[in-house]
């Protein structure tokens, strides 16, 4: 009888177990989830500025805008100049988990006012139009 409970206990703690460490985090979230923007301006060899997004009306612009970025994956890219922001987006997944952190490389173009972003860890390299590219500097470097 002992060894029936023993048993039973080591089989109950590895099923809660498994069923505990089974809810997986989606890779791509939704950027319903965006909650908050953390802006880096870099000029020279430091940060100059930073800022702390998160008001909901520029939040839902911030959301527009990245969703018309227009990426290209698997590509290794290389800027000549170091980029001119750094924002690290803040998904909430889960009320109940930490936030997901996504952090991409910003340079505005001066010859056609448009924008090339970063994204590191997926190797993915992004461009916004000129109206969008605006609108994303107005809200990153004028806060």
């Amino acid at each position: 009888m002992k060894k029936i409970l023993m048993n039973l206990s080591i089989v109950t703690i590895f099923l809660i177990t498994l069923i505990g460490c089974s809810k997986e985090v989606p890779k791509e979230f939704d950027l319903n989830q965006l909650t908050r923007v953390d802006v880096q301006i870099l000029t020279g060899e430091h940060s100059d500025n930073e800022i702390i997004i998160t008001e909901k009306e520029k939040i839902k612009t911030l959301r527009e805008v990245f969703a018309k970025i227009e990426w290209e994956q698997n590509v290794k890219a290389k800027m000549s100049r170091k980029e001119d922001v750094k924002a690290t987006l803040f998904f909430t997944f889960d009320k109940n988990m930490p936030e997901r952190l996504f952090e991409y490389f910003i340079w505005f173009n001066q010859g056609d006012a448009s924008a090339t972003i970063i994204d590191r860890e997926e190797n993915a390299l992004g461009t916004l139009d000129k109206e969008n590219a605006q609108t994303l500097k107005a809200i990153l470097l004028n806060n």
